[in-house]
């Protein structure tokens, strides 16, 4: 676990503040037609032009595939890590998820969101709105001197009561040096060592929830993971700091 001092936390609120605004703008172009691409391309354009880099694009090279977009666009069944292509076209009723990070100033935030592309059906519309309330209920759980778990906990059970599935085989994460540090932030009661929660350590939050089971696979491009039945699947992400009152969102305007 990394903890970060004043300055480093300075430039992730400032960071986390552009990348709000970048997926925002970015939220304006979701309609049915556009190709993702294009969203790709405009997030691109905004985190550079904003003095930021996109810490997407090119992640993974040491294994041979690294990833080629600056944001992660899923849909529908895909829950996280779809590549942007010209031939993805948003559809009325489908629901889209954009997952994008930067790196700003040396420092690093990570945020996610679903939209709704159009119209779209009353379980896309719950299933949208599931995810996002629980991890507003799992935020309310990060404090410093609690523990890691209580997240965990409170997410499972608000996301089960309302008959949906949390994904069991990706998981939240530490972040601001580097876009993956420790801790691993499951979104279940797992059965990894406890955390106890620190003052200043900066995580990113991000629940991925399903309409049908929690089981998933590996697209063929070897990124996109989606659902093992091909029902719905959901995802917000937020970077938070701890605080002794609670969590601070570094990436919510």
């Amino acid at each position: 676990m990394i903890i970060k001092n004043e300055k480093e936390i300075a430039v992730m609120r400032e960071g986390g503040k552009i990348l709000a605004f970048v997926m925002e703008e970015l939220g304006r172009i979701v309609v049915p037609g556009r190709n993702t691409f294009e969203i790709d391309a405009l997030a691109e354009k905004l985190i550079l032009e904003a003095g930021g880099m996109p810490i997407f694009k090119g992640y993974g090279k040491e294994s041979g595939n690294p990833f080629p977009a600056t944001i992660c666009a899923s849909i529908n069944e895909e829950i996280v890590h779809g590549i942007p292509s010209k031939q993805r076209i948003l559809c009325e009723g489908d629901i889209f998820k954009i997952d994008i990070g930067m790196r700003f100033n040396g420092m690093i935030t990570d945020m996610a969101r679903t939209f709704p592309v159009g119209k779209i059906s009353i379980e896309a519309q719950k299933i949208l709105d599931v995810t996002r309330e629980c991890l507003n209920v799992g935020i309310e759980k990060i404090q410093a001197g609690r523990k890691l778990s209580d997240y965990s906990v409170a997410v499972q059970k608000y996301v089960e009561a309302q008959g949906f599935s949390v994904v069991r085989d990706l998981v939240g994460h530490g972040v601001g040096k580097d876009l993956h540090e420790d801790p691993h932030i499951p979104n279940y009661k797992s059965q990894e060592k406890e955390v106890i929660l620190q003052k200043n350590m900066t995580l990113a939050l991000e629940p991925m929830i399903n309409v049908g089971t929690y089981k998933i696979k590996l697209a063929p491009d070897k990124w996109t993971y989606v659902t093992q039945d091909s029902k719905l699947s959901a995802h917000f992400e937020d970077t938070v700091l701890v605080t002794e009152a609670g969590a601070e969102i570094l990436t919510r305007k």
